[in-house]
């Protein structure tokens, strides 16, 4: 049990490790020995779990979307939730950054994949909750909106980072989706979202006081 938690733990500080150095440096000019020096592991403990800077980028993309927010009665609050609960943690977060990075590369992409189509699943499925749930309006494709919000996303904070070097992120969200959400929430539950700049702050210090400390 000890060996498989050492286990888990090494794996997690590769992947963080790998994280950073992808979202300083870019996946072409990262390299291994620079991800090992930041991890502080072996170059076997790293390859036991990745066996390539490839398998490493993949294993960063994976990880985006393990943090959703919690579930909440409106749906399309927890779309919103989610999208400024990033926003919150994108600078914050080397994972994050690091994902919007390798994703939005044209050419490392080709080798190791994006984060968007992952993003886009999840939200499809809120979003397709929020639909039948009477939430949206009738033209709704619960699709399209999740590939809208994503690209418009990644667009707004590639943005804020070139011109604030994300200082203003959320903000940005904010507004972009207080622009969006009347042409697809109903009028009932658009009066009753809340898509303040700080509602992902929120959501992420209220989340901090449910972890449990240890005795």
């Amino acid at each position: 049990m000890a060996q498989q938690k050492r286990a888990v733990e090494t794996r997690r500080a590769v992947l963080e490790a790998a994280a950073a150095v992808f979202a300083d440096h870019g996946y072409t000019a990262a390299t291994v020995a620079d991800i090992l020096q930041v991890a502080g592991v072996t170059k076997g403990a790293l390859y036991f779990h990745f066996d390539s800077k490839e398998a490493l980028a993949r294993g960063v993309l994976e990880v985006q979307t393990d943090q959703p927010p919690p579930e909440h009665e409106i749906k399309l609050q927890e779309m919103v939730d989610l999208v400024m609960t990033v926003a919150h943690r994108l600078p914050l977060d080397p994972v994050l950054r690091a994902g919007a990075r390798l994703s939005a590369d044209p050419t490392g992409r080709k080798h190791y994949g994006s984060a968007w189509p992952l993003w886009v699943d999840v939200l499809t499925e809120i979003v397709t909750r929020a639909h039948e749930r009477g939430e949206t309006l009738s033209h709704v494709v619960p699709r399209e909106v999740a590939e809208l919000v994503v690209g418009t996303f990644y667009g707004v904070q590639l943005y804020s980072q070139l011109e604030t070097n994300l200082a203003d992120v959320e903000h940005r969200i904010s507004v972009l989706l207080q622009h969006l959400l009347p042409s697809i929430a109903s009028p009932a539950v658009l009066m009753r979202l809340d898509v303040a700049a700080d509602r992902g702050e929120r959501l992420v210090r209220e989340a901090a006081t449910l972890v449990p400390t240890s005795v």
